[in-house]
């Protein structure tokens, strides 16, 4: 009996899983970050949650053109960018499509930051260093909103 009621609640918790993840699988994402290596790792723990559209951007411009050209459901956005701030990319980004989901990425997570980038429409925030486990917690969060 304890391995019948073991494989159910296995079998259910799986489904949910597998549910998160083709619900994942039809998301389009833009990663915005200047370091490669964060891009890298965003982009290899997005492809192993079975995400395919997935778009990068080195600065802010880059963002927005790409933003703007693919209208992506999903933004990794880090705050600062050596010629954009984060913040007002939120914005501008939240302008063009405002059911855009935009999770703010920093290694300076300070209460300010977080408070401003909620105020302004983000739907996350990730304190850098992170952990792929972090990354599918919040698209988690993310694709129940």
């Amino acid at each position: 009996m304890y391995q019948v009621l073991s494989l159910i609640l296995l079998t259910r918790e799986c489904l949910r899983g597998y549910l998160f993840m083709s619900e994942l699988s039809a998301k389009s994402v833009l990663i915005v970050d200047d370091v490669s290596s964060v891009r890298s790792l965003l982009q290899e723990t997005l492809s192993q949650l079975g995400m395919t559209d997935i778009a990068q951007a080195a600065n802010g411009q880059e963002a927005l053109d790409k933003f703007t050209s693919n209208l992506p459901d999903v933004v990794f956005l880090d705050i600062e960018l050596p010629d954009a701030n984060g913040q007002s990319l939120l914005k501008d980004m939240k302008n063009i499509k405002s059911n855009a989901h935009i999770i703010m990425v920093t290694a300076h997570g300070t209460v300010d930051n977080v408070k401003e980038s909620i105020a302004l429409g983000a739907s996350g925030f990730i304190v850098k260093p992170f952990s792929p486990r972090k990354i599918a917690s919040v698209l988690k969060t993310v694709s129940q909103s």
